[in-house]
């Protein structure tokens, strides 16, 4: 049988294949320093596990919930919204989803049709052009200028919208480069979404890992906000649930209807369990939370700090909440190429920047959210012996 062409011109997965390279790894008695998943290195809460024990016993834990997610589930989001966002939106607005994957999965199958264009900033989350290009939909990308620190740009975004483009999509806080879109800037690409009539979509997966706990915008407060907004996040980060796939998809209540078109050929429906674990870590870890931001916050200063001593040739070009961006020293190498020796001679697993990019070969995503502090001298020491 043929494979869609769409489907085979997509790059694998760049976790899966950099991690397939630990079996090729010489056994040079160094431990792996791994800084290549987005991943929290602590449990949830015990008091979280407990509660969940306690209801696995409980039938309905192995049924369907509405497709949209448990009403008081969604209910309990939106409090969470306004201590967050300072805006009570409607359960209407949320539909909870199998991680913020699936919730973009939902917002582009709900406004694109093959051949329609997104503007995407750059470095991008590669999982997001692996979509578009399986859908045949065109990413059209917004460069990135490492004077600015990955920042987008509205002027350059605004250039690069056709009749064809549907959308603006922003990670904020960065995956791959941790910075955070300053919420004028949001603001102003939300302008710019309405006077071009199409969706700014804003993925804040890690939201809540901007220092301080700040409001990352004030969207959520404009009347209007459904008009031109779809917002995704994802609980599984906040509660260290990444394996629950906690993910919500948030946009008007005509958006929504029609998102659930999707959702329910696509998944019917979050897993009951997860959307009770999320109800609970809502409703009783805001202080765990704050907690475990205030240790990435100081895990990222410490590495920021090494990171860039004199010594150092590889160079830090952004950086925040989990992510490093880092340019390397190897004049004609690919990121692939220097990802690969890191592993060989370093033991230290990191991506490739090119998976973000193109013309990105000179850079590698580092994720310090799974390294503890007193590893991180280590691991920069590493990077300064290879250069």
């Amino acid at each position: 049988m043929n494979l869609s062409p769409l489907i085979s011109n997509v790059h694998f997965p760049p976790i899966s294949e950099v991690k397939r390279w630990l079996a090729e790894r010489p056994d040079d008695g160094q431990e792996l320093i791994d800084l290549c998943q987005a991943v929290p290195d602590y449990a949830p809460a015990p008091e979280l596990m407990e509660h969940l024990s306690r209801l696995l016993s409980d039938p309905l834990m192995s049924k369907y919930s509405p497709d949209e997610g448990l009403l008081e589930v969604r209910e309990a989001i939106c409090g969470y919204y306004g201590r967050k966002y300072g805006t009570q939106l409607s359960s209407a607005n949320i539909c909870l989803t199998i991680g913020a994957s699936q919730a973009f999965w939902l917002a582009i199958v709900t406004l694109c049709r093959a051949g329609d264009e997104i503007v995407v900033q750059a470095p991008y989350y590669f999982d997001h052009p692996m979509a578009l290009d399986i859908l045949g939909i065109c990413g059209v990308y917004a460069p990135f200028v490492e004077a600015d620190g990955g920042m987008p740009d509205p002027v350059t975004i605004e250039g690069l919208i056709t009749d064809r483009t549907r959308a603006i999509l922003v990670v904020s806080p960065s995956n791959p480069t941790g910075a955070i879109t300053l919420p004028e800037t949001v603001r102003e690409l939300f302008e710019i979404a309405r006077r071009h009539n199409i969706a700014l979509i804003v993925d804040e997966t890690y939201n809540e890992f901007i220092p301080g706990g700040v409001r990352p915008h004030d969207l959520f407060s404009d009347p209007a906000w459904g008009d031109h907004f779809v917002h995704i996040a994802s609980f599984g980060k906040t509660y260290a649930l990444t394996g629950y796939r906690a993910g919500l998809l948030a946009a008007s209540e005509e958006f929504i209807h029609h998102a659930l078109k999707a959702q329910d050929t696509m998944a019917v429906c979050q897993p009951r369990i997860t959307q009770h674990a999320v109800k609970f870590g809502i409703e009783n870890f805001d202080q765990w939370v704050a907690a475990n931001r205030e240790m990435m916050s100081r895990r990222h200063d410490l590495f920021r700090s090494e990171f860039t001593q004199p010594s150092n040739q590889f160079q830090l070009a952004a950086s925040g909440a989990f992510f490093a961006w880092v340019r390397h020293p190897f004049s004609g190498c690919s990121g692939r190429q220097i990802a690969k020796r890191l592993v060989d001679e370093a033991a230290i697993l990191c991506l490739p920047g090119e998976v973000f990019g193109p013309g990105l070969e000179g850079y590698l995503r580092l994720a310090f959210g799974n390294i503890q502090e007193d590893a991180i001298p280590e691991a920069v020491r590493r990077f300064r012996e290879m250069a």
